[in-house]
């Protein structure tokens, strides 16, 4: 008597269907070569700040390598319901969860909200994560692209309109944006929210740039500036950029408070908590933010002009100056296939750069370089060698 069906012995189609990372098989060409000038991955050469690392040591030889709690320390989300209410009004430490890294943190928002035949809306470019994120979920993606113009990334605000309808689930925007450098005005962001608050749409914003920001104010325009606290909104936080701890994965979410137990057993079933002495050496770093951030930032702007200007000067070339982030989003006339001029400069002219195509479709033919360097000559060490492969 045979079975109704063969029992599956590979992997989930939708995680087959997955592909691999564009920038780890560029990496992968030049790593292990002392020759390579580097610029492929979202991270600072910087080490994490003294400070930081000091507290998390101390947490250590304290003997804290116990469980904490789901939605982490108390202590670490006062200081963060404190940090997020200087920067944009009044947010509860009942809207708080410390996660296990940005990215965690935004796989929990996509396993709070989307089920499996959701429709997710995403503008992009993007980090490649946010929308394989729906996908792992069963959600079908719908893509809103922006668009290059005079310099500069714009988004159409009738697109996105017309893209996000009341069977939309939830929209995901990341901005400032990786790769673009592209940020929302308040007026755009005004805009979407009223028109998700129509839709019934849930927002989640990947607001991981919004400190490393190059227009007025002390943060890049946020949805927590404009948004009541029981609106359909998520938004993802990260101490991976700010204050350079990308190896540490610490993240949090802010979110409605009615959320949050949900929440916390969703961080139950998948990490169970942050480690305690990576949340210690993170409350230390958000009492030096005030006096770390503003070095960091003008050292970041002078890389960005830098490297804008530099690229901006080549034959060919075409940069749009990013108001956030850390990377310049570039492309050569004529090469249109990313992957391949990617691989070409690492194996040819020891230059490390993501491939545009790693964002998506939207991003074929561009090149993304991170500029958040300690060095700006390595910065101009990496210009001479693009120089140098077109000829010039």
């Amino acid at each position: 008597m045979g079975c109704k069906s063969a029992k599956r012995t590979a992997v989930r189609d939708t995680i087959a269907r997955l592909g691999a990372s564009k920038i780890r098989e560029v990496a992968n060409a030049g790593l292990g070569r002392a020759d390579v000038l580097p610029f492929w991955f979202g991270e600072s050469d910087e080490v994490t700040p003294e400070l930081i690392r000091s507290a998390a040591a101390r947490s250590l030889l304290d003997g804290e390598t116990f469980y904490a709690h789901n939605l982490g320390l108390m202590e670490l989300r006062q200081g963060l319901a404190e940090y997020c209410s200087a920067l944009h009004g009044k947010v509860d430490i009942d809207r708080i969860a410390v996660t296990s890294s940005g990215v965690n943190a935004l796989m929990l928002a996509m396993q709070l909200l989307a089920d499996a035949g959701d429709e997710v809306a995403a503008v992009v470019p993007l980090w490649p994560n946010l929308t394989a994120q729906a996908q792992i979920m069963g959600a079908a993606v719908n893509r809103i692209p922006l668009r290059p113009i005079q310099g500069r990334w714009s988004l159409d605000l009738d697109r996105l309109r017309a893209a996000v309808t009341p069977a939309t689930r939830l929209l995901l925007l990341n901005a400032p944006n990786n790769p673009t450098g592209w940020t929302l005005t308040r007026s755009e962001q005004q805009a979407i929210l009223e028109h998700c608050r129509r839709t019934g749409t849930w927002i989640v914003a990947d607001e991981v740039y919004e400190r490393i920001w190059f227009g007025d104010g002390l943060a890049a325009p946020s949805f927590l500036d404009i948004a009541s606290e029981d609106d359909r909104l998520v938004v993802a936080q990260s101490f991976s950029k700010t204050l350079l701890m990308t190896g540490w994965r610490l993240g949090w979410l802010v979110l409605p408070g009615s959320h949050l137990d949900a929440v916390g057993k969703l961080i139950e079933f998948n990490t169970s908590c942050a480690p305690v002495f990576v949340q210690r050496g993170a409350l230390a770093g958000l009492q030096m933010v005030p006096d770390f951030v503003p070095g960091m930032l003008q050292r970041l702007r002078a890389c960005r002009d830098l490297l804008v200007g530099g690229l901006a000067a080549l034959p060919g070339v075409e940069v749009a100056v990013p108001t956030g982030g850390m990377y310049a989003f570039f492309r050569i006339a004529g090469q249109d296939d990313s992957l391949a001029t990617a691989k070409r400069l690492v194996e040819r002219h020891g230059l490390g750069l993501a491939p545009g195509a790693a964002f998506g479709p939207e991003g074929e033919g561009w090149l993304r370089w991170c500029f958040a360097s300690r060095d700006p000559q390595r910065l101009a060490a990496g210009l001479q060698r693009l120089a140098g492969s077109l000829g010039l």
